[in-house]
């Protein structure tokens, strides 16, 4: 890394509106890992950049720059053809769980490295934290034994991938900065870059309960991702997906794990299974190895998939029998949420869901929140559906009863008199 420049000369050309050069941001960079920026110098970079912006070249550079502030795998040069998926989050978006084992099962590799959630969104980590007995953490060695025996690796990276994302992603939350396009970016790719896959499908989620609600936004940052990683050498593609309603029919991190478990032997849910082979094409197609619709409905239908995520869960550490466990882990008080009236199903307020899911215990708003892994959702209508009066909405499963949780819960499905027409799962792909 270059030396560190004068912190003021640097914040001085931000805070004006020039351009920086590589060298500049690479100097930010350094500064957050030695320590020769303070927390305060660091704050008023991510400020300066949130409200003067970031261009396509400082983009890359401060990408690059956090990309190279830790260990890079470089895992594609002993595992050829290999992908991975990126999801922006959303409120019951599970995908990962069964887009690994299936591509896995069909000899296509993948690695995903996973995190915690945050705010309305679940972490695939976490989800997979109801498995009992799972060891999610990742070094280059395991993740390269996993992949060379499953065909597949997924779980938490060391704390030596993108030391400088971790610092600079607590003071983006401190200064609210989180909303910066060319900042989520070198986040995001920091880390998922790390790993060194030959491609990478990110999953942008987009409406109510995505954190780029607005479709240009949403699109925006797809495009950002997208050719940052192609500039950074990693073949890369964008779909943007609906998060206008939960994804699936539970959103609670035992109950999605569950879920997934119904996807991997032809069941599930419509949306999950569409979207969840939708990914699996394109994952396979931009790693070079591309895949028919009718080997991944196969691999799902005969159960095949299945049998591998169960085969990498015991190499990742699971206990025997943990599927049984898994099911005894729901909470056991149901709390029913019934239509008020007759209607259709016009809005969902899908944040909304997400956060008092939260409040109910399972979720987290700060990192180290405990989550209650049994808590959780069950969602018993779609977006244009016809809704009679007395209907199941939902069913929340609690600790205990909570009737006036429950009717916070009803408030955030709307329905109108006249029919509505439901929203595609997949708006365009970039």
């Amino acid at each position: 890394m270059p030396p560190t420049l004068p912190a003021f000369r640097t914040l001085a050309a931000k805070r004006d509106g020039r351009q920086l050069t590589g060298d500049e941001i690479a100097s930010v960079v350094a500064g957050s890992v030695d320590g020769s920026w303070t927390d305060a110098q660091l704050g008023a970079f991510l400020m300066a950049a949130f409200l003067k912006g970031m261009d396509l070249d400082e983009t890359f550079a401060l990408t690059d720059a956090m990309l190279r502030s830790g260990e890079q795998w470089f895992l594609s040069r002993e595992v050829p053809g290999l992908g991975d998926k990126h999801s922006t989050g959303g409120v019951g978006d599970k995908l990962s769980i069964p887009l690994a084992p299936l591509l896995a099962s069909c000899g296509r590799p993948i690695v995903m490295l996973t995190g915690r959630g945050l705010a309305h969104t679940g972490g695939t980590a976490d989800k997979l934290d109801a498995i009992p007995g799972l060891d999610q953490a990742l070094s280059r060695p395991r993740a390269l034994g996993l992949l060379q025996s499953c065909n597949m690796a997924i779980g938490l990276a060391t704390a030596d991938i993108a030391p400088a994302d971790r610092k600079l992603y607590a003071l983006r939350d401190a200064t609210s900065t989180v909303e910066s396009l060319p900042l989520i970016v070198a986040s995001i790719l920091s880390k998922k870059l790390a790993t060194g896959a030959a491609a990478v499908v990110f999953d942008v989620k987009t409406g109510p309960g995505a954190f780029m609600a607005e479709r240009e936004a949403a699109r925006e940052l797809a495009r950002l991702l997208v050719a940052t990683s192609r500039r950074l050498g990693t073949q890369a593609q964008a779909l943007i997906t609906d998060m206008s309603q939960p994804l699936g029919r539970w959103v609670g991190h035992a109950a999605e794990v569950m879920e997934s478990l119904d996807v991997l032997v032809g069941g599930g849910p419509p949306d999950v299974r569409e979207l969840t082979l939708t990914l699996a094409r394109e994952v396979a197609a931009a790693a070079g190895q591309p895949i028919s619709e009718r080997e991944l409905e196969a691999a799902l239908d005969s159960g095949q998939a299945h049998e591998h995520f169960l085969r990498w869960a015991s190499a990742q550490g699971a206990d025997s029998g943990w599927e049984r466990e898994l099911v005894s882990t729901l909470a056991p008080v149901e709390e029913v949420i019934l239509a008020e009236r007759a209607g259709y199903l016009a809005r969902v307020d899908t944040r909304e869901l997400g956060l008092l899911l939260i409040e109910a215990g399972g979720g987290r708003l700060r990192p180290g929140d405990k989550i209650d892994l049994g808590v959780s959702l069950e969602v018993r209508c779609r977006l244009g559906e016809a809704i009679e009066a007395g209907q199941d909405l939902a069913r929340l499963r609690l600790r205990a009863p909570d009737a006036a949780l429950a009717a916070r819960f009803r408030a955030c499905f709307h329905l109108v008199e006249q029919p509505t027409a439901a929203p595609p799962l997949v708006y365009e792909r970039l």
